[in-house]
């Protein structure tokens, strides 16, 4: 008995690891791909010959030599700036992704860890990334930075209530908090009585992560580079690394509470590949926006939230609430 037991937990201490280690996998590879699809996608949108010029063919090693650029480049360190702060604020912007990727099912037996409230663990993971940003800029010394914090903080207030909103549109439709949970309780027709919210839940998303047109607090043109004003190196590369890891987690959780997940024809044997097909069609969608809509003022943004996403939040919220009732 003894060493079934010893082999019980040898199995799932190794089936814990797999996982894990597939999840790490996932987080270091994908968010590149998005990045290598949004030089493509934008060099054709925009006519652009640049990214298409590295490595000959289509321009494949484009990434690789921005890969090399940010490694050459000098590792600057402001006088006035708050070293462990300034060192930490890059890590801390990017790591709540991989902890969110842990609990996103890629299948239906596919996923790091089944949480029974994975939803309450996916937006509370979501709002800490905001930190990143906002301590970069005050631990930059300089008012740039700290000017581009404090509008992130400002527009993730604004943007992260309509968020949580439709999120428990969805939560109450489905009657369950699981990810898994949620995807197995869809059907076609949530994309009529819930596309409010998919609409929301998206638009919410790119405003929290910075994406034109709502990248007014990183806004070259306006105010530098916002908080990431005094980075460079492989420091300034982890905060764009950030962003792409928000879009796939962004993109990934959209297809699971909107479109289904892994739902699809043949769903058991290809659930996961319905899933990263999904994910990557709504990463072109923030790949076009980016290319086609000119930048929001902050005003703007401010007066999107408050006058249309919640309210829109709150109707979907209301017309969930009635459908349950009557169904």
């Amino acid at each position: 008995m003894g060493r079934l037991h010893l082999r019980y937990d040898m199995m799932a201490v190794l089936t814990i690891g797999i996982r894990l280690a597939a999840v790490l996998t996932g987080f270091l590879v994908l968010p590149l791909l998005v990045g290598q699809l949004e030089h493509k996608a934008m060099a054709h949108m925009q006519a652009r010959l640049g990214p298409m010029e590295a490595g000959r063919f289509h321009g494949w090693a484009q990434l690789v030599a921005d890969g090399v650029k940010f490694v050459q480049k000098e590792h600057v360190l402001p006088d006035r700036a708050d070293r462990a702060m300034f060192s930490l604020a890059p890590a801390l912007a990017l790591l709540p992704y991989l902890v969110i990727l842990v609990v996103i099912p890629l299948g239906p037996s596919l996923l790091g860890v089944d949480l029974d409230a994975g939803l309450l663990f996916v937006l509370a993971a979501m709002g800490v990334s905001v930190l990143g940003a906002v301590m970069a800029g005050w631990a930059s010394g300089n008012k740039y930075a700290q000017l581009g914090g404090m509008r992130s903080a400002a527009q993730l207030m604004a943007y992260e209530l309509p968020l949580v909103l439709v999120a428990g549109s969805v939560a109450m439709a489905a009657g369950t908090l699981s990810l898994p949970g949620i995807v197995a309780a869809w059907s076609l027709w949530w994309l009529g009585w819930q596309g409010i919210g998919a609409v929301v839940f998206f638009t919410a998303g790119l405003a929290e992560l910075h994406r034109p047109p709502f990248d007014m607090p990183v806004a070259d043109s306006e105010i530098i580079m916002g908080p990431y004003t005094e980075y460079t190196g492989l420091r300034f590369a982890f905060f764009l690394l950030a962003e792409y890891a928000g879009i796939v987690v962004l993109c990934a959780l959209t297809a699971t509470l909107f479109l289904g997940g892994w739902r699809g024809p043949y769903e058991q044997q290809l659930g996961w590949l319905w899933m990263l097909l999904k994910t990557f069609a709504l990463s072109f969608v923030v790949i076009w926006m980016r290319a086609t809509y000119p930048r929001l003022r902050a005003d703007q943004l401010q007066q999107l939230a408050w006058k249309v996403l919640v309210p829109l939040a709150l109707i979907q919220l209301a017309v969930t609430g009635v459908v349950r009732v009557v169904g």
